[in-house]
């Protein structure tokens, strides 16, 4: 759809897929995208970690959020003592130089914009999340909220739903979905009349795969596992 009002364009968990990136931007920009929403999960995992942050930056004006690998390639104490994550993160970091890394790390945890609110996972959590289908933990998750609509990620997986009167939206993952699309996911939200598109734009998976294994070492066990997520869209 191209839309003749000025448009907010939401992206999510981007994760360094700079290929993906540049595809949604194309897009939204063609729709007439002229503000941003970025979600969090900039860098970590993917083959362009510093061009993605970068070209990110680029995006004026943007509201920014920080999401669960975010804070840890900040603080990578934070994060789970796996050695697999943590050399992602430490390679993430490399790429991205350590001020970078922490002033990611220290974005905002939430922000509200025309009325939806953003968080990366959940209003309560970067970690905990809601699923396609109604959980038994949406109130939990839901505590405090009384806007209409939220915004999260985390799941990588694009999808829509209400739980009592808020509309719950995931506009899925740019660089990494994991529902079985390789498609990269975002969403157009037309803050004027409030409605919201799910969109899918395809890109060269093989150019990102490509990269990823170019860029870090294609033996480290992180890039061998982010490489069959491109190639399959699942975890």
């Amino acid at each position: 759809m191209l839309y003749t009002r000025r448009v907010i364009a939401v992206l999510y968990d981007v994760h360094g897929n700079l290929a993906a990136l540049d595809a949604v931007l194309a897009d939204a920009r063609a729709a007439g995208a002229e503000r941003w929403v970025l979600g969090g999960d900039y860098a970590l995992f993917g083959g362009w970690p510093a061009d993605t942050v970068a070209r990110l930056r680029e995006l004026e004006p943007a509201v920014w959020v920080r999401g669960n690998v975010d804070r840890w390639t900040g603080d990578p104490a934070a994060a789970p003592d796996d050695a697999e994550l943590q050399g992602a993160i430490a390679d993430c970091r490399a790429a991205l130089g350590d001020a970078t890394a922490g002033e990611l790390g220290r974005l905002p945890f939430e922000a509200e914009v025309d009325g939806a609110r953003i968080v990366h996972a959940s209003p309560v959590s970067d970690l905990r999340s809601f699923g396609p289908e109604p959980g038994d933990d949406d109130a939990e998750l839901l505590e405090g909220v009384t806007g209409p609509r939220l915004l999260f990620g985390h799941t990588h997986v694009q999808f829509r739903r209400t739980a009592g009167d808020v509309e719950l939206v995931n506009p899925g993952s740019v660089g990494y979905p994991l529902d079985g699309d390789r498609r990269a996911a975002y969403a157009l939200l037309d803050p004027e009349r409030g409605e919201l598109e799910l969109r899918r734009v395809p890109y060269d998976t093989a150019a990102a795969i490509a990269r990823l294994r170019e860029a870090f070492d294609p033996g480290r066990p992180w890039v061998s596992a982010f490489v069959k997520r491109l190639e399959n869209a699942s975890a």
